[in-house]
């Protein structure tokens, strides 16, 4: 556990958990949402992570949504990894979280707890990017709906206070052609090097990447090469990684020189999958 005592506080709607929220700091305190809690256990016991109020949005109703119809899919953020991949409402989704950590980790990490974490991976968020979803944010002054570009870049901006509820996704994304691969350094557990997620929609190629650079990101400079049927599949390649958005990660988990090996590597063995049909 946290190394420090906190309030508890179980909310049962979203209007009383943003309330609460706000109630907390202004009487000074240091409120934290809680959904699978892994992050702030984790961290709290580092000491890198303090709050002296969790407010735990489990049991919410629409947190915990999965719904399906004919044009969309709705994700509830306080649905685990574990619940994803049993369930498998978008199979990209559910292949590339289910490798996140191990399998009692992921029965407690849940979408919306991944997406805005703050260790760099987050890999949930990869299909979401993919697939131009809409995320339902609730905060103080009441329940909004985003599309996804527009409020995550590098990481989900939200406002003190705000927090994701639910992601909404065209079924054409869900079903189209996709690809997930994950490499790590040795181990079949622990932190990745790379997840690069994919999928082709329109006949054009999409992909997100986590692991290469300090945050996840959907590579849309890069996607003009990759789809650029005027260049052999290695140009398409080496002209695409001239457009990453930022230096590449170089750390214990792996040098930058061995990161863009790896990066390589995967991109071929998309570009001969997803050209296939």
């Amino acid at each position: 556990m946290a190394t420090y005592d906190f309030d508890y506080y179980q909310p049962k709607s979203i209007q009383e958990a943003t309330s609460l929220f706000h109630a907390l700091k202004l009487e000074g305190k240091s409120p934290k949402y809680f959904s699978g809690g892994t992050e702030i256990i984790t961290l709290g016991r580092l000491n890198v992570v303090y709050t002296d109020a969790v407010i735990d949005l489990k049991g919410i109703p629409e947190y915990e949504v999965l719904y399906s119809s004919e044009s969309r899919l709705i994700v509830g953020g306080g649905l685990s990894i574990v619940q994803i991949e049993e369930s498998n409402p978008f199979p990209l989704l559910s292949k590339t979280s289910s490798e996140i950590a191990d399998h009692t980790s992921r029965t407690k990490i849940t979408i919306g707890g991944n997406i805005c974490a703050e260790i760099y991976y987050r890999e949930a968020v990869l299909p979401f990017l993919l697939s131009d979803s809409i995320l339902m944010i609730a905060g103080f002054d009441g329940i909004k709906f985003f599309p996804i570009h527009q409020v995550f870049d590098r990481y989900l901006h939200l406002n003190e206070g705000s927090f994701l509820v639910q992601v909404s996704t065209d079924r054409k994304f869900i079903e189209a052609p996709y690809v997930s691969i994950k490499r790590r350094r040795q181990w079949n557990t622990g932190y990745p090097l790379i997840t690069v997620a994919a999928l082709k929609i329109d006949n054009q190629i999409r992909v997100a990447i986590s692991g290469l650079c300090p945050f996840p990101f959907r590579a849309f400079e890069m996607e003009e090469h990759l789809n650029n049927d005027q260049l052999t599949m290695d140009e398409k390649i080496e002209d695409a990684i001239l457009h990453l958005p930022s230096p590449i990660l170089n750390d214990t988990e792996g040098s930058s020189e061995y990161r863009l090996f790896v990066l390589k590597n995967i991109l071929f063995d998309i570009l001969i999958e997803l050209e296939k049909g």
